[in-house]
């Protein structure tokens, strides 16, 4: 017997358990089988689940349950992220807070083995909280970045790349954080903005004939300028292109360029060009063959090449000394106020600067063709569609990629410096050495290059890497291209370009046929969750109160792909309703005597409702199984949604509660078949998204009537419905039985009758003879459902009823009895003004440009928001105002 509720704290352990233990979520092993795989998109090793991973994973978790119920070979390859920098980061803190040795006091091995110490004792929590949400990975074929064999393909890839000129050394800028001393990712760089100035400087002309004014917000690098540019065609300047100035306390003389980077229309119009540490800069110095002059070292302090008082002095240190040496020279010209955006290190918080340094890059524009040409050609295709459009702006744009990094925690590079400084690049040192030997002509001591390799290059070879390659295994025959990636927007350059570029280059196909980008949860009101907001919801917290299933529902649910999702707990809570009405329902079927017979055929059942049940039912499987096939992860949810609670608990239970109570054994017994039928269908459709309440269902109620073929839900065959159990007539019939009860309903809701007032009729005008049929046939339920004492067949509506329409139906409901008709058209008069009100203010506002310039995205969303509740609910009440002007 089934349980008087669902407790998620107990079943969701036991359930995951059980699954884990069956061996439900490896791929099976018949070779016909069609393969599905997904590989996981890596969590650091260092992280714990937050809301994105949730959404994230959750719509994983539906497709992967949704393909192997339909007999595919589904593989959902899971594995986490060295992380470098973010692992790094933890463990030296850990050390800290101990008191001990930093990094650099242990050396590297010591160091490195501290951190695999870590790794082994706590970088297993976000794969265990994976597993509270449910996710169903195959867990036998679990990856790590740095295991052994993805470490052997990285070192592969970096040799061949290396040895096709694809990858290289050189000097170029970077985002350098000085805090932990190492290049890092755009990805890792945060804009903040920040209250900051525009100190505008005097640069004399070297003949003493003037001088040109330049402003900049970080006055530290002019000491390394060598030049000052301005634009071709500014008529101001056009005279000194050519001539010199003389850089002030640095004292050498700097020329006077002509580049379309200078700006007419801002400050003065000249720029001062420091290539060693503006980006911008880089690319005039490199247009103008401009030395580069590097005037900090990795802690961002004063190095050799800047004056000798300044030499060793922080830079900040060094901008107030700058700033005060101009004062004192007389060419200050002036300070301005600014807000300006200022490039953060995400981890260390410190601000980051462009820093010229040598690196190792891949020559990413090469490999960036093939990985263009495959999402042109619907090789690889995105959805939403728009974002392919964001994927083709970064390729056909694309920069050297430094891959290289400044730390000791990560893939460390293969290759090898001799002696000359000679570098040997080689999977192995043995290699190494057997290359430098037959250079040298005797055994020279090498060293290996103290970088490690950034963890975007590792996880570009995710895709195949975790299939076993480089040898030929039969995961990476079998599964290789994946069918589906699902991501986030923020990592399509990152991640997803990389895996592209890589996966082409190596496997000679794309790595993944689709790219489903999910959407940013954001909290209740719109706004993006931030710790200093105060508006995180912790995804474990919620499956710790509310349930998995009511979580993963509600993300679901929520992903259309138009918007971001809105997450609110008073949201998660109605899904967890939504489970108890199902649990409630089995419950009353149970109760019933409702049970599975053997042979059971949808196809032969006669009873009208049990046709219309049996209907709907095909119907939902149908919108289904062609959302979630599309990644229309939220027209499956409500769908499903709208069929269980208004179609199965609402109508058909209510419906049924006649049939089920009375003499006819037959029809009974047909009834009690049916629904049994329906909630099996019911149980395999919500699986995916609500695997643990539906895993239990199917438990206890696998002794009602006949066996299932399938022991575990999980392992059980997706629906497959024929087109032909959907009965037009008995479609038709129900509906009109439904419209009319819920047209009803909706009238003396508006109209404020008494709940359990009782009315004398429900008039059916005009109708048709199978109209009438209908009512008369159904009578007795619908009395009860509408409460109404008859049901009367009329050719106009009685006076004190009030008329509504319902498709081409026409029916009245007197009322007059029970409410105040005048008073009620005074206050839904009122009411419709008060709407009114309330869609002009906002009309307005979303009518001001000024508005739409500078309110958030959000606000501008909440107001349209706002703006189509208050228009549906004035349609509402001028539709009930609408029938009280229409009573006779």
């Amino acid at each position: 017997m089934l349980e008087k509720s669902f407790d998620p704290k107990t079943a969701e352990p036991r359930l995951y358990s059980a699954w884990e233990a069956s061996g439900a979520f490896a791929p099976i092993a018949d070779p016909d089988a069609e393969p599905f795989a997904i590989v996981i998109p890596p969590p650091n090793v260092t992280g714990s689940l937050h809301i994105g991973h949730a959404l994230n994973n959750t719509l994983q978790d539906v497709l992967i349950r949704f393909e192997r119920m339909r007999g595919k070979a589904a593989l959902w390859l899971p594995g986490t992220d060295h992380a470098g920098i973010a692992t790094q980061m933890v463990v030296e803190r850990q050390l800290a807070a101990a008191g001990n040795a930093t990094r650099r006091d242990l050396g590297r091995d010591e160091f490195v083995a501290k951190v695999w110490e870590w790794k082994a004792e706590s970088g297993g929590t976000i794969t265990n909280q994976l597993r509270r949400l449910g996710a169903s990975c195959d867990w036998s074929r679990e990856r790590f970045t740095l295991d052994d064999g993805l470490s052997a393909a990285v070192r592969k890839v970096f040799v061949k790349l290396h040895k096709d000129k694809l990858i290289y050394r050189d000097k170029r800028l970077v985002n350098w954080d000085p805090q932990f001393q190492t290049a890092i990712s755009d990805l890792e760089v945060e804009q903040r903005e920040v209250d900051g100035h525009f100190w505008h400087f005097a640069y004399p002309l070297e003949d003493g004939s003037g001088e040109i004014v330049v402003a900049t917000t970080r006055p530290e690098t002019m000491l390394g300028d060598t030049a000052v540019a301005v634009h071709p065609s500014d008529e101001r300047y056009k005279h000194l292109i050519g001539r010199a100035v003389r850089l002030p306390i640095v004292n050498r003389p700097i020329p006077i360029i002509a580049d379309e980077y200078a700006d007419p229309e801002k400050g003065s119009g000249a720029v001062k060009i420091t290539p060693a540490h503006d980006f911008n800069d880089f690319q005039v110095g490199k247009r103008h063959n401009l030395p580069q002059i590097n005037i900090l070292d990795d802690f961002a302090r004063i190095n050799e090449n800047g004056p000798r008082d300044y030499q060793g002095l922080d830079r900040f240190a060094a901008r107030k000394k700058v700033v005060e040496t101009f004062e004192e020279l007389g060419l200050l010209r002036g300070i301005e106020k600014t807000r300006h955006m200022v490039p953060h290190g995400d981890r260390s918080g410190v601000v980051v600067e462009p820093y010229l340094t040598d690196q190792w890059y891949v020559d990413a524009k090469v490999l960036a063709q093939p990985a263009i040409k495959a999402v042109e050609e619907g090789k690889t295709v995105f959805e939403p569609r728009h974002w392919e459009k964001t994927y083709f702006e970064w390729m056909r744009n694309i920069e050297p990629w430094c891959i290289s990094r400044q730390l000791w925690w990560g893939h460390r590079i293969p290759a090898w410096y001799g002696p000359d400084g000679k570098i040997f690049v080689a999977e192995t040192e043995a290699e190494a050495r057997a290359q430098a030997r037959e250079l040298y002509g005797r055994d020279e001591p090498l060293r290996q290059d103290e970088d490690v390799l950034d963890t975007w290059f590792s996880s570009g070879l995710w895709a195949f890497s975790t299939l076993g390659w480089p040898e030929q295994t039969t995961d990476l025959k079998r599964f290789y291209p994946t069918n589906t990636l699902v991501t986030g927007f923020d990592i399509i350059f990152f991640w997803v370009a990389r895996m592209m570029m890589l996966g082409i280059h190596f496997m000679g196909d794309v790595p993944f046929h689709r790219v489903f980008i999910n959407a940013l949860v954001r909290d209740a009101e719109g706004k993006k969750m931030s710790k200093s907001k105060g508006n995180v919801m912790d995804p474990l917290e919620l499956v710790d109160e509310y349930g998995a299933d009511a979580l993963r529902f509600t993300l679901t649910a929520m992903s259309g792909q138009a918007r971001d999702i809105k997450l609110s707990r008073e949201r998660i809570e109605g899904y967890r309703n939504f489970g108890t009405k199902l649990w409630n329902a089995a419950n009353f079927c149970q109760f019933n005597g409702c049970a599975r017979a053997e042979g059971f055929d949808p196809a032969q059942v006669k009873g009208v409702l049990n046709r219309w049940i049996i209907g709907e039912t095909v119907r939902t499987a149908q919108t289904v199984t062609a959302a979630i096939e599309t990644c229309g992860f939220d027209g499956a949810a409500n769908g499903l949604y709208r069929f269980i609670w208004n179609s199965f608990c609402d109508w058909y239970v209510e419906l049924a509660k006649s049939i089920l109570k009375g003499e006819d054994g037959a029809a009974k017994a047909e009834m009690q078949a049916t629904s049994a039928w329906v909630l099996d269908v019911i149980l395999k459709l919500l699986h995916p998204v609500m695997p643990f309440l539906t895993e239990e269902l199917w438990r206890q109620t696998a002794d009602l009537g006949a066996a299932r073929a399938e022991p575990m839900l999980i392992s059980a065959r997706w629906p497959d419905l024929s087109e032909g159990l959907i009965d037009p007539k008995a479609q038709a019939e129900i509906a009109t039985l439904v419209a009319a009860i819920g047209g009803g309903r909706a009238v003396r809701s508006e109209l404020g009758v008494p709940g359990g007032a009782r009315l004398p009729a429900l008039e059916v005008v005009d109708a048709s003879a199978e109209v009438r049929r209908i009512f008369e046939t159904n009578s007795a339920i619908i009395q009860t459902m509408l409460r109404v004492d008859a049901i009367s067949f009329v050719s106009a509506p009685s006076a004190g009823a009030v008329p509504f329409i319902e498709g081409a139906d026409t029916y009245a409901l007197p009322v007059a009895e029970h409410i105040d008709i005048a008073a009620e058209k005074v206050r839904l008069a009122k009411e419709v003004a008060a709407r009114a009100s309330d869609i002009a203010h906002v009309m307005k506002k979303l009518g001001n440009p000024d508005f739409l310039a500078r309110a958030k995205e959000e606000v501008i969303e909440e107001n349209r928001e706002r703006l189509e509740e208050a228009e549906a609910a004035k349609a509402k009440l001028e539709a009930a105002l609408a029938r009280l002007e229409g009573m006779n």
